[in-house]
């Protein structure tokens, strides 16, 4: 996982990344982000367009469900006042980042279905972005493919098939 030590990440794997909780609001969002404290990192906070936005994570989970767990719990927990503005804010996604590999063939990150609940209680959504693999990373996999290709054909005597075209 890249959030992990970075002897541990691989570049071609689908890896979980982290979540960040991303707020709208027709109201300023410096209040509500004060009253989380110093137990949520700020990415921003401020004008966005005609609304208000804040861009919070909260440390590297090792999994998408612990991590939105643990930002729940912190709203559950703002005062009333900051409590207000959670409420009357437009758009309060928990954001699943997740960095797209060239293996495996799928990945899966489940979330819990009292995960969900929360959320649902908290008037938030899920959305998940995908970043996709890196271009190094794709062409380090088709050079694998084509050497273990000519070298399956080496062993066997037989030559690659030629392709029609057309």
């Amino acid at each position: 996982m890249k959030t992990r030590a970075a002897s541990t990440f691989d570049e071609e794997a689908t890896n979980f990344l982290n979540v960040d909780l991303d707020i709208l609001s027709r109201s300023p969002l410096e209040p509500l982000v004060a009253a989380f404290g110093d137990k949520i990192q700020t990415h921003y906070v401020g004008r966005e367009g005609s609304r208000y936005s804040a861009h919070l994570e909260r440390g590297f989970p090792r999994n998408a469900d612990t991590g939105i767990k643990a930002l729940a719990a912190l709203v559950r927990r703002l005062p009333m006042p900051a409590r207000r503005l959670w409420e009357k804010a437009q758009i309060k996604d928990f954001n699943i980042g997740i960095q797209a590999g060239i293996k495996p063939h799928y990945c899966e990150f489940p979330l819990h279905t009292d995960t969900l609940s929360e959320l649902v209680k908290l008037g938030a959504r899920v959305v998940i972005t995908v970043y996709a693999a890196q271009v190094k990373s794709v062409r380090s996999q088709r050079d694998i493919r084509t050497r273990t290709g000519a070298l399956r054909a080496s062993a066997t005597g037989k030559k690659s098939p030629k392709r029609r075209m057309g």
